[in-house]
């Protein structure tokens, strides 16, 4: 079942939960239940589950009389702006190495790193209602309520410093037409090594208006406070939203899997998680970039040339010494390209196909494997 509460509902609270469980949707629960205030915990760590859940919600519950609060948090992955371009953002290389899932969202921001040591909040609210200030209060205060000395105040930008310099916290929004969310992290015990490894794009030569994240200095709250856990943060946040809002909703789990309780939500999840949103929603950019290629005997530098648009390269231009190549050889790769998603594995296949129609030629194919294998690497 999609519902079950932290907390010991009264009998009357339960028999609604009961009847609202029979129209097996999530929204009709929520109607059911007459309040208008509820707080949602995901049982998911997944970052495709809890993001369709976001939107699912957006879509589907009436936000005009109600305010919600939605808890949630992700095994590693990072989170790039629905306007935002991976290649330029993220170190793809490394989280394919380490299995870290690309996501982008909805919502405008910058990019972000998930972890479990992270703690996600989405406050779900009308057009009309939409305030990020206050929301961001509930979060300052119920950290102060945990530590009353804890220096912790929002910025300007929607940012939550701790000590007035470290980054603890980001936020992003979505507006539509009636309703509204805005979301934000806070970092409690996530690995920082991990974070700065990932956010940090190895691809050079990149030009792009895509909206770019503006860097930080940031520290984990369990730094500050070795009590300041995830959970006990939730808790707390909980709690304080019930405050500021005058609600007195106890916290209820949510499973962002159940298709019979959320008609639908396995469809966007899977949206999210395709490489057309993820990659082929990047605004068009081009990149122009210098590379080293050697191989025993012999050094030289080439020249990439590309534009790209959604995902898709429109025209590439890849250029070899011609005493190091010959011409004939980069400028057919280059043709082969086009077409093509920028993506590592669709390349490699374009390049094991081509270096198949190589002559002959042992030192050819090697300088060809050599060039073939840095365009790959840069994607």
């Amino acid at each position: 079942m999609i519902l079950r509460t932290f907390s010991n509902l009264c009998a009357q609270s339960q028999a609604c939960f009961r009847s609202a469980r029979a129209k097996s949707t999530l929204s009709a629960v929520i109607d059911e239940t007459g309040k208008s205030g509820l707080i949602l915990k995901s049982l998911s760590t997944d970052i495709f589950e809890n993001l369709a859940l976001e939107d699912w919600i957006h879509n589907h519950v009436d936000l005009q009389n109600r305010n919600m609060l939605f808890l949630w948090s992700n095994a590693p992955a990072v989170v790039i702006g629905r306007h935002q371009n991976p290649w330029q953002e993220c170190n793809l290389q490394v989280m394919r190495q380490k299995g870290i899932p690309l996501a982008r969202r909805r919502s405008g921001g910058g990019t972000v790193f998930h972890d479990l040591g992270n703690v996600n909040l989405t406050f779900f609210t009308s057009k009309k209602n939409y305030d990020r200030h206050r929301n961001l209060q509930v979060v300052t205060s119920a950290l102060k309520g945990l530590r009353p000395d804890m220096d912790v105040r929002a910025t300007e930008r929607f940012d939550i410093l701790l000590n007035g310099q470290h980054k603890i916290s980001g936020t992003a929004a979505k507006l539509g037409r009636t309703a509204a969310y805005h979301h934000c992290t806070l970092l409690c015990s996530a690995d920082r090594a991990l974070l700065s490894a990932v956010l940090k794009s190895t691809c050079q030569g990149i030009k792009s208006n895509a909206t770019q994240s503006v860097p930080s200095p940031v520290k984990n709250l369990l730094d500050e406070d070795p009590t300041l856990d995830c959970d006990t943060i939730m808790d707390s946040v909980a709690s304080q939203y019930n405050t500021e809002f005058g609600f007195s909703s106890p916290v209820t789990l949510v499973d962002p899997s159940d298709e019979l309780s959320l008609p639908g939500i396995q469809r966007m999840a899977r949206e999210l998680l395709a490489w057309e949103w993820t990659f082929g929603r990047t605004p068009k950019f081009s990149i122009c970039t210098t590379f080293e290629l050697k191989n025993d005997t012999s050094i030289c530098n080439a020249t990439l040339n590309m534009d790209i648009k959604n995902g898709i390269i429109e025209t590439c231009d890849i250029e070899v010494p011609s005493d190091w190549l010959p011409v004939e050889l980069s400028r057919e790769f280059s043709l082969h390209l086009i077409g093509g998603k920028l993506c590592p594995y669709e390349t490699s296949v374009i390049a094991a196909e081509f270096l198949r129609t190589i002559p002959q030629n042992k030192e050819l194919e090697r300088k060809m494997y050599n060039l073939c294998r840095r365009v790959v690497f840069m994607m």
